[in-house]
């Protein structure tokens, strides 16, 4: 190791730029082939924003020693057991979070039985592998398997994200979400449908009594047997709001219709799951009531071409639903509305994260907002802005290295070299293993 950082200080003191592809992929696989984890990494030749609204530093280096960051400039020191990755003039930021994911694909949800080396692979393909380094599931089945996923992986047995669970969600009454049965009946859980207020109030005390970090509301439910969407009761998603909020953990809701996004705004939820494109524009007014009741929202754009397809619906369609969502987006965005980033991968099958940028920035957001969608917006609110979110000595050393700079570009944020949780390298463009054939391992 002491050799590999002597060649790469050597180089770089001799005024060199490390710009070849083949060197940088050297230097990293002979670091990587040390065995044993390293205190200290340093990602080199990189291009730097510090926060969505800092300016960049150029040919900046990241030194990062016991999970933090402890230096960041243009004039910083290697020492002697550094790791080091040549970021080759990509794009360093802070590590993205998915603040709408599920663990529902196998074998993700059988975290429990599945093996190191499956899950590994899922959730690469899920998460690290997109520069995910914090994970929000926001519903997933059986009860406590998120959990023990989270276990896992904090237990150094299995390469992951950090992961918060909302647990099991909350259905109304008789609103068991069409699209859920099936995965319902096969795993012979009980129902999470939610009748009283008492009962409602009751499961939400034990999920985060257990470790769930949020709950989870399905206010509007798509049902199959004509009745459209199932509203639930204000009064039942309020009691669920009231014990969250006892205990200083979010509400997500998933509202489908205005008529679910009013029931959010009486009871209080902290974030919209999605935006609402089936039921019309957002007009100027509504959006400012979000904001000013401090609801951020999660819009899944790329999930309603995905979802209206999936009913063969002609183009046209799809394309006016998506536009409906992005006038959604807009809206929010415009009256100032905190917008998370996230894909609702684990119910759809979609790892490439390129169409939501690209939607995204066609609804008026530009790749400074995208960043702070994927960092800033999500650590503040899911109360880790004190350390997670910026590239700053002190903070957490979870970090992206990119292939292009998104300021030219937004949908460079989908161009993932590297990613760095706690200051050690979980996932590596160079050196990921190719897509397997086994059975159970999620594909794309």
């Amino acid at each position: 190791m002491t050799a590999v950082v002597a060649t790469v200080r050597r180089i770089m003191r001799g005024g060199w730029a490390i710009r070849s592809a083949a060197l940088g992929a050297t230097v990293l696989m002979a670091a990587l082939a040390g065995g044993a984890r390293a205190e200290a990494l340093a990602i080199v030749n990189a291009r730097i924003y510090p926060d969505p609204q800092a300016a960049a530093i150029d040919a900046g280096t990241v030194l990062v020693r016991d999970g933090r960051i402890v230096e960041v400039g243009t004039s910083v020191t290697l020492p002697d057991d550094a790791r080091v990755v040549d970021a080759d003039g990509g794009v360093v930021t802070a590590g993205f979070w998915n603040s709408h994911a599920h663990v529902l694909p196998l074998p993700l949800r059988e975290a429990d039985t599945r093996s190191a080396a499956e899950l590994d692979f899922a959730l690469r393909r899920m998460f690290t592998g997109k520069g995910f380094t914090t994970v929000f599931d926001i519903a997933s089945f059986p009860s406590g398997n998120a959990a023990a996923l989270r276990r896992r992986i904090e237990a150094g047995e299995v390469t992951g994200p950090a992961l918060l669970t909302v647990d099991a969600p909350f259905f109304p009454d008789g609103g068991t979400p069409s699209y859920v049965q099936d995965l319902l009946d096969a795993l012979q859980v009980p129902s999470a449908e939610v009748a009283t207020a008492e009962a409602a109030r009751a499961r939400a005390r034990d999920q985060l009594e257990h470790g769930a970090d949020g709950v989870k509301l399905f206010i509007g439910a798509i049902v199959d047997d004509g009745k459209g969407v199932v509203v639930m009761d204000a009064t039942i998603a309020k009691a669920v709001v009231d014990e969250a909020h006892r205990r200083h953990k979010p509400v997500f809701a998933h509202p489908t219709t205005l008529a679910g996004v009013e029931v959010a705004l009486e009871a209080g939820v902290d974030v919209l799951a999605h935006t609402t494109p089936t039921g019309g524009l957002w007009s100027d007014a509504l959006a400012k009531r979000l904001v000013e009741a401090d609801i951020a929202l999660t819009p899944t754009l790329a999930l309603f071409e995905i979802e209206v397809r999936k009913e063969q619906a002609p183009e046209s369609v799809v394309a006016q639903v998506v536009s409906v969502a992005r006038q959604q987006l807009r809206a929010f965005h415009q009256a100032g509305g905190q917008v998370l980033f996230g894909t609702d991968v684990g119910y759809v099958d979609l790892f490439e994260t390129r169409r939501e940028f690209e939607l995204m920035a066609d609804a008026g957001m530009d790749w400074r907002a995208i960043l702070a969608s994927l960092t800033t917006t999500p650590a503040r609110r899911f109360g880790q802005g004190d350390r997670k979110g910026r590239v700053r000595a002190g903070m957490d050393a979870d970090l992206v290295v990119l292939a292009s700079d998104p300021a030219d570009d937004p949908t460079a944020f989908a161009d993932v070299r590297h990613t760095v949780r706690g200051g050690t390298l979980i996932h590596s463009a160079r050196t990921a293993a190719a897509p397997s054939s086994r059975p159970g391992v999620a594909g794309p």
